[in-house]
């Protein structure tokens, strides 16, 4: 893998294959992030060696790279998306994202997981692409601890309706309970059934639906501030719309589709387009991993 941006004094070498620094060795990054950890020093000693897209990072790399950036004490949450795209424009291919996307890819999904507090994720994409508990894993334990965080993220489910199979391991087999965000006006019924398989049910908003902006803060006043969202479309539309997102990874898919697959967001188009800076790019077997702040 190799750094593209930000640029440095040693970006040059690390496109053309020669020695350079790590994720961490240009300093504070477009978010003002310091550089810090092991992985900075490791990177630095040994570059990103000779083949064409640069040796593979360690996960303790990765982690540095995406780090989430410093917020407030007991104050505020940051939410991140992460999804795919194809370069005509495609965020999946026969309703699922998989087959748009490459190893480095989901070593990147499973480190932005393994930095976050909680996965929210929407109901439609629970069911489409099989989401199972997140797991604890040993590369980020000592990291997660230092933070103050459990073993693995928690998974919160945006739907209406609760129309979820609580038989599933989602629900029956957790490591921690997994959370449903829901409105007021959810189905009683449902409501009950979710508790009764274990999860926890919480409310942001007053009618059917679920208020990005009340589901921000309702997860960060349980101290999940970290906060990541794999999608679906609609989902990442809802955050976009009410200008809550406040970062993106994207990851451009060297794959062309064509037909009629959904866009990464989807829903009502706002008003006036959120307006986001580059903050890295990295890129591996000519896939582009992107990360955008909202300016």
């Amino acid at each position: 893998m190799r750094r593209l941006l930000p640029v440095t004094d040693m970006t040059a070498a690390e496109t053309e294959g020669g020695t350079a620094a790590g994720p961490d060795a240009a300093g504070p990054d477009a978010g003002g992030r310091a550089a810090a950890g092991p992985a900075a020093a490791s990177a630095a000693a040994s570059g990103p060696g000779s083949s064409a897209s640069g040796r593979e990072w360690s996960l303790d790399e990765l982690a540095d790279a995406y780090a989430y950036p410093a917020l407030p004490a007991g104050e505020g949450a940051w939410l991140r998306a992460n999804m795919v795209s194809s370069l005509d424009g495609a965020g999946q291919h026969d309703g699922r994202s998989q087959p748009l996307s490459s190893d480095a890819d989901m070593r990147i999904f499973g480190t932005l997981r393994g930095l976050a507090d909680v996965v929210v994720v929407g109901a439609e994409t629970v069911r489409l692409e099989g989401y199972r508990p997140a797991r604890a894993r040993e590369a980020f334990a000592a990291r997660r601890a230092a933070a103050g965080q459990g073993p693995a993220p928690v998974i919160a489910v945006v739907s209406a309706s609760l129309n979820l199979d609580f038989s599933l391991p989602l629900f029956t087999e957790p490591l921690v309970p997994t959370l449903i965000l829901t409105g007021a006006a959810a189905p009683p019924d449902r409501v009950r059934a979710a508790r009764a398989a274990g999860a926890e049910v919480l409310t942001a908003g007053d009618g059917a639906g679920v208020e990005p902006a009340r589901a921000k803060a309702a997860l960060a006043e349980r101290g999940l501030r970290r906060q990541l969202t794999e999608g679906g479309p609609r989902l990442l539309g809802q955050f976009v719309a009410a200008e809550t997102l406040d970062e993106l990874c994207l990851t451009v898919s060297p794959t062309m589709t064509a037909g009629s697959a959904q866009r990464i967001a989807g829903g009502p188009s706002v008003a006036v387009p959120t307006r986001f800076a580059v903050a890295s790019v990295l890129e591996q077997d000519g896939f582009l991993f992107t990360r955008y702040r909202r300016i």
